[in-house]
């Protein structure tokens, strides 16, 4: 044994390296060019410098990494959820665990192809999501975006920017992901984005708010509608459980990906219909998130103790 260290999965993504009875954690001390921690802001910065918010984050981005590093480093994590999706609609089997759940996307992508209808885009959306969780439910290699429970969210509606729209680049897809992990920053400062600490409005309602903001900046929305769109997004996931069955990241949490995905489509459409203003702020939606996250009984956090976990008949 040349060395043993110890870390510690505390959720959300958060992973901590243990030192003796106390948890390290370094705090990055750069300054950011553009430092914000309410959407507000945000929008406000956005205004300011006549900026979209992707190009805020990249701006922010670049106090560590060259624009071009960023670029490929972005542009690398799009090729791995291509090849996820790719590798989720053609792998058949059983998903392990116990709960003998099929895999769905190989035989909903064959029946697809056989319609050859382009127009039935809700199902395609369906099935990239589907394909990125079941791959994550075997252990494949999935992006945690912005954990691997929610994992098949933004690489859906990416995939749904790619295929039935105009708007589809190598530049869109920065784009995309920069928005995305700017409206995701948000939630990481104000909430939280673990199903233990908040339930499921943590992971499948941050991802949905991420995903609907990065579509309405893609399909040329303004800041205020990018904010909207994210906001309606997070504000129908309010009060989302966590109760996986047999505390397998399986049911509900395959399908509850693909309908976040449409939601998250949704949202964006609605939001570019209108001019972006609106009641319910994200920072109000958000706070709300995080009140009742807090408000909720623990055994509808990740413990699979309560809801579908506990109704469900098991043979």
């Amino acid at each position: 044994m040349l060395v043993k260290k110890t870390y510690y999965s505390i959720g959300g993504g958060f992973v901590l390296e243990g030192k003796g009875d106390t948890l390290a954690v370094v705090e990055d001390q750069s300054e950011l060019p553009f430092p914000y921690k309410k959407a507000s802001e945000l929008l406000e910065i956005c205004r300011q410098q006549h900026y979209s918010i992707s190009q805020i984050v990249l701006a922010n981005e670049q106090i560590w990494l060259s624009k071009e590093e960023i670029y490929r480093r972005l542009l690398e994590i799009w090729e791995v959820m291509q090849e996820c999706v790719r590798l989720g609609c053609v792998n058949e089997g059983v998903l392990p665990g116990g709960l003998r759940v099929n895999r769905r996307a190989p035989s909903l992508h064959r029946k697809l192809q056989q319609e050859k209808d382009p127009t039935n885009l809700m199902v395609w959306v369906n099935l990239f999501a589907l394909a990125v969780n079941e791959e994550n439910a075997v252990g494949g290699r999935v992006v945690t975006a912005p954990t691997n429970g929610a994992a098949g969210i933004i690489p859906a509606v990416l995939h749904y920017l790619m295929r039935f729209t105009k708007y589809f680049s190598q530049e869109q897809v920065v784009r995309f992901l920069l928005t995305s992990a700017g409206i995701g920053i948000l939630y990481k400062e104000n909430a939280s984005i673990s199903g233990a600490a908040v339930g499921c409005q943590g992971e499948v309602g941050s991802a949905c708010s991420m995903a609907a903001g990065a579509l309405a900046e893609c399909l040329g929305g303004t800041p205020a509608q990018v904010e909207n769109a994210a906001e309606i997004a997070m504000e129908h996931n309010l009060g989302l459980t966590c109760d996986p069955i047999g505390g397998l990241v399986q049911i509900p949490c395959i399908e509850r990906n693909a309908i976040a995905a449409n939601k998250a489509i949704n949202a964006a459409q609605l939001a570019l219909r209108t001019d972006g203003q609106h009641h319910v702020s994200l920072d109000k939606v958000i706070r709300t998130m995080w009140q009742t996250g807090r408000d909720m009984d623990s055994k509808y956090k990740e413990t699979a103790r309560g809801g579908l976990a506990v109704n469900i008949v098991e043979c």
